[in-house]
């Protein structure tokens, strides 16, 4: 019996789960990165996690990244820059695209509203039917409540949520918090992982400082 955890390369980490899907073992698309165990829970389709990656065109050249250990619920959404039109003129009808004569009329990338990439941190945890939009950071360790849309940066070790999100509290104070992102207990081994569970999933949260 394997004791350090299931195999990070594993599409469905529990067999008799298959809701659950670590998604960095079913993406085809070399624009999206995503870290070790970080899964995506889905009944109708947990493999199927690029659809929810929406207007992504490498030709805009925009990445999405998301960390290790992430926890992401089903009716995500992340729009990518694709999803934006040119603003600095009369109209931002996409004439271009249409065809039938119109595509005289191309847009080149320095019209759009470009955000860059999208960043998601290691530990994070997004409830369900949530919306991500272009060039959105989210900080280790970071909660984004069921329902939400999120338009700005999240830091680190925060919750946030709401229409359009925004942050609700800390988890924890400035000193662990500070602890933590310098700890990134997510990039230790399998077998330093297990010998620690206890500890990464205790609510004393001193404890985590006597780990070696």
């Amino acid at each position: 019996m394997n004791r350090t955890g299931p195999d990070p390369n594993a599409i469905f980490p529990n067999p008799s789960m298959k809701r659950i899907c670590y998604i960095k073992n079913v993406i085809t698309r070399s624009n999206i990165s995503i870290g070790d165990y970080t899964y995506y829970d889905d009944p109708d389709g947990a493999d199927q996690f690029e659809s929810h990656v929406t207007h992504h065109y490498e030709f805009l050249g925009d990445k999405l990244v998301i960390g290790k250990f992430c926890a992401i619920a089903k009716g995500i959404e992340f729009v990518m820059n694709g999803a934006n039109h040119r603003m600095n003129s009369v109209t931002t009808y996409p004439f271009n695209i249409m065809g039938e004569g119109w595509e005289t009329v191309p847009v080149s990338l320095d019209q759009f509203p470009f955000k860059g990439d999208t960043v998601i941190g290691n530990d994070v945890w997004i409830g369900q039917n949530v919306t991500i939009m272009p060039g959105v950071h989210i900080g280790d360790g970071a909660i984004i409540a069921a329902n939400s849309l999120v338009a700005k940066d999240i830091p680190a070790y925060h919750i946030a949520g709401g229409n359009p999100c925004q942050i609700i509290k800390k988890r924890f104070d400035d000193e662990l918090i500070s602890y933590l992102e310098q700890l990134k207990w997510w990039d230790w081994p399998a077998d330093k992982i297990f010998d620690n569970l206890e500890i990464l999933c205790n609510s004393d949260l001193e404890m985590i400082k006597n780990v070696k």
